[in-house]
């Protein structure tokens, strides 16, 4: 570990003095920093959001994880724009700052400290009347985790700035409570069986509407094994009659979070959207479905803009 920091620390320091000189006084702003290193999609993200005074206020010292060009396409085209300023041009000012604060830290955070650091970072970015928060991974480098549960790493570190520094990551990170719970699974690879169900189900209307929904979401390795349970193929899944009935099983009416489910008295019978249809939680809260099979919780607490996402290890089945 100490030897990883002390190659990108000097790495990062020798990439700074030539770029900008070895007197601190001729350091831009992290704004100024972000334009002339080609961040363009970042910057022009940050202007349409009126954050551009904040990093090139002198009074700030702040840390701001900027992805790359490359990573605003990657997002957007998972949510259906052609490229990263389309999504730009479609987003409104105050969703832009909802997303570009989830990637700043009130203090100047260098390499070091991350690694030296807690394993969450509060943000800029205040959710549900706290600041939201992003896991630190430091066994490899730095990684960060967002709401989406996706994993961002730090490809270049400590991009010194007067008013604060700049860490390089290679994905947009997702803050709580912005997408909505289509947008949300569409971000995240993890669930990319499930959006291709949805989509062939035509219910992503329906789920990206106010709701709220809370959806049980398979992970695709939970629908790798389901296919191999009903000896069927992905297509023709996605071709099936019962896809809707299916889905809809796995959607719950409301916000539900994980501390609701803990609080139900046990066994707990859950109505879902599929008409007359439950599924029943147990004290380990273990899910079985109406044909007696086990899911168990993956991940809890998925916050989107309408409603909640809870990840499951299996697809479950609605009894005939």
């Amino acid at each position: 570990m100490k030897s990883w920091l002390k190659l990108l620390l000097v790495a990062s320091t020798a990439t700074i003095l030539a770029a900008c000189g070895s007197d601190d006084d001729d350091r831009g702003t992290l704004a100024e920093v972000a334009t002339s290193a080609g961040f363009d999609t970042l910057v022009a993200a940050a202007d349409k959001a009126g954050l551009v005074s904040a990093l090139s206020d002198p009074r700030n010292n702040l840390t701001v994880f900027a992805p790359t060009d490359e990573a605003f396409t990657s997002l957007a085209k998972s949510l259906g724009f052609a490229d990263g300023d389309a999504m730009v041009a479609a987003l409104d000012g105050p969703t832009l700052a909802k997303i570009l604060t989830y990637h700043v830290l009130p203090t100047n955070e260098n390499a070091g400290e991350l690694l030296a650091g807690p394993a969450t970072q509060d943000t800029l970015y205040e959710f549900e009347g706290e600041q939201a928060t992003l896991a630190v991974d430091t066994a490899m480098g730095v990684k960060l985790t967002d709401a989406a549960l996706n994993q961002a790493t730090v490809t270049k570190a400590n991009v010194d700035a007067s008013n604060g520094v700049i860490h390089v990551i290679d994905k947009v990170l997702v803050p709580p409570g912005v997408l909505n719970v289509v947008q949300m699974a569409q971000s995240n690879p993890t669930f990319s069986v499930l959006v291709e169900a949805v989509v062939a189900a035509n219910l992503a209307g329906t789920l990206s509407g106010t709701g709220p929904f809370t959806v049980f979401a398979p992970t695709d390795a939970a629908f790798v094994a389901a296919l191999g349970e009903l000896s069927i193929t992905k297509d023709q899944l996605l071709a099936s009659p019962d896809l809707g009935s299916i889905l809809t099983y796995h959607v719950v009416a409301g916000d539900v979070r994980a501390a609701d489910v803990v609080a139900l008295p046990k066994p707990a019978t859950v109505p879902t959207l599929l008409a007359g249809k439950t599924f029943s939680v147990d004290t380990n809260l273990a899910i079985t479905d109406g044909n007696g099979r086990m899911a168990m919780l993956v991940a809890t607490d998925v916050i989107a803009s309408n409603g909640a996402i809870h990840v499951i290890d299996k697809v479950l089945l609605p009894a005939p």
